[in-house]
């Protein structure tokens, strides 16, 4: 029964759910005038997400400095907003710098992460006065070459491996550190150590403030050696609920291989819910008390003047933006179908990491010709798959339960998938367009649309 099948509904912001309700006909326009998947951006969102974090700050008084993590998405927009609302952005290409300093975001407020980064990158950074994340001590030794060179001074952050992961190619180990500690000490003409960073696998806010404290002790080891660091970098890793708490309960409660064409099985996925996300996890974090310490680290922060740094990514981008695809072809397959759609698995990114975009799509209809029967609204279960040769271009592996058999001109649209879905691997594959990327204003009488960048056209 379709009604047995597990669903998760996704979390909608109010006004982003207004628009996909009432501008059904514009969003049909749009996917039929651009024929391709549109990618719909809305960084007035992004903006209020921007707000969020920083009230945590000021709440918990601590001086601190949002980076949005560029990676997460590539669309202009979200960049621009980063510079409009006054933060940072996180690169880790000279791809990315380019685009940031373009957005309008000075270079002073670019931080660079990233393993062993190239010449061109460092050299960048470093003529722009950007804040360089030092992964190795070979990286070290070619930043104070390249620094030497342009007769510049190089501001760093010493990168720590993450404790509780021994396994991690990033970061300096504990060793590693003393040595970068002491070139550091030695060639303060041409390096200025800001503080420390570290990155997290995982959602815990728990490791995350530990962590954080670990970076505190050896912000104190470094000044004892006369050094003045004052940052510490969180990194990002902030979880975002895409569903409801009892959706999410209730769909890992009910599904099973069966409910996946080809019985399809993954090893894991993303937490679609989280008690702690967010902002929330901002606040958690702060708000711990360490290992071996007696105070919040909000309170340890303060006493030692240290500002704190974090990059979120994914977080900052939820709720701005939503996939819309066309149905191209429907095949029925027993007690389910599979829909085909005018656009890939590549442009819905989760399988990047061998898994699923949980959240369930939903279908917007056409209505049919008047010579044509109407349609019934008999439920109906399909999965959804791209319009490439392969068999694993599947963008929904899960039957969903539509409300009624999907048909050639219909719309599918999956939510929230601003954060790492839209582009993350992306590709022109079977000379397919890539799908465009439309900024919508919602601030007036009407919405408002324009095209993110220049992107090849359909057949062209």
């Amino acid at each position: 029964m379709v009604t047995d099948i597990p669903r998760l509904p996704a979390l909608w912001d109010p006004q982003l759910r207004d628009f996909v309700d009432d501008h059904q006909a514009m969003i049909r326009d749009l996917v039929h005038g651009f024929d391709a998947p549109v990618h719909f951006l809305f960084p007035e969102r992004f903006a209020r997400n921007v707000a969020d974090f920083q009230r945590v700050l000021d709440d918990r008084q601590v001086s601190g400095r949002i980076y949005y993590a560029k990676k997460a998405n590539k669309a202009r927009c979200f960049a621009h907003a980063a510079a409009a609302t006054g933060i940072g952005v996180d690169v880790a290409s000279t791809g990315e710098f380019s685009e940031a300093l373009a957005a309008g975001v000075c270079g002073t407020d670019i931080g660079v992460s990233g393993a062993s980064k190239s010449h061109a990158l460092l050299r960048l950074a470093v003529l722009h006065d950007a804040l360089i994340a030092i992964d190795s001590e070979e990286e070290l030794d070619r930043l104070i070459a390249i620094s030497g060179q342009a007769k510049r001074v190089a501001r760093i952050l010493l990168r720590m491996a993450p404790a509780a992961r021994k396994d991690s190619r990033f970061g300096l180990s504990a060793d590693a550190l003393r040595a970068a500690l002491s070139t550091c000490a030695a060639m303060q003409a041409s390096l200025v150590l800001e503080g420390f960073s570290f990155h997290l696998s995982g959602y815990s806010a728990t490791e995350r403030c530990n962590q954080a404290a670990m970076a505190m002790r050896a912000c104190m080891a470094a000044r004892e050696l006369g050094l003045a660091p004052t940052t510490i970098n969180i990194g990002g890793g902030f979880a975002m609920s895409y569903a409801s708490e009892s959706d999410w309960r209730a769909f890992q409660r009910i599904h099973r291989a069966d409910d996946y064409h080809a019985d399809k099985v993954f090893d894991g996925f993303y937490p679609y819910h989280s008690v702690c996300s967010g902002v929330q996890m901002l606040d958690a974090i702060l708000a711990g008390t360490p290992d071996a310490e007696s105070v919040s680290l909000a309170e340890l922060l303060r006493e030692y003047g240290l500002k704190l740094m974090l990059e979120p990514g994914r977080a900052l981008l939820d709720q701005a933006g939503f996939t819309v695809f066309a149905v191209q072809g429907m095949k029925d397959c027993g007690d389910y179908g599979i829909v085909t759609v005018n656009g890939t698995s590549f442009s819905v990114s989760e399988q990047w990491f061998a898994s699923e975009f949980l959240p369930d799509p939903e279908l917007q209809s056409v209505v049919r010709e008047p010579s044509r029967s109407p349609r019934t609204g008999t439920p109906y279960r399909a999965c959804v798959g791209g319009a490439s040769c392969l068999d694993s271009d599947m963008l929904t592996w899960r039957k969903i339960a539509f409300g009624q058999r999907p048909e050639p001109g219909d719309l599918l649209i999956y939510p929230n998938t601003a954060g790492y879905q839209m582009d993350s691997n992306e590709s022109s594959f079977h000379e397919l367009p890539l799908p465009p990327k439309l900024v919508l204003t919602l601030d007036g009488a009407r919405p408002r649309w324009r095209v993110d960048r220049l992107f090849q056209l359909s057949g062209a």
